[in-house]
């Protein structure tokens, strides 16, 4: 019976976490672009073109 080659199986596994890390910053990268339309502006109106919601 052959044996198991577990330094394979480490590199494999160390490859996939890899792999995942990097699709989840590119992920977050692209993210803030996509949150920009829910973003307000400096004086406090929303992007959009929204009105404002009002204050008391």
């Amino acid at each position: 019976m052959a044996k198991p080659n577990y330094q394979y199986e480490k590199r494999q596994k160390e490859l996939e976490k890899k792999r995942k890390k990097e699709e989840k910053l590119k992920r977050k990268q692209e993210r803030p672009a996509e949150t920009d339309e829910g973003q307000e502006a400096v004086d406090g109106t929303p992007l959009d073109g929204a009105p404002a919601p009002e204050e008391e």
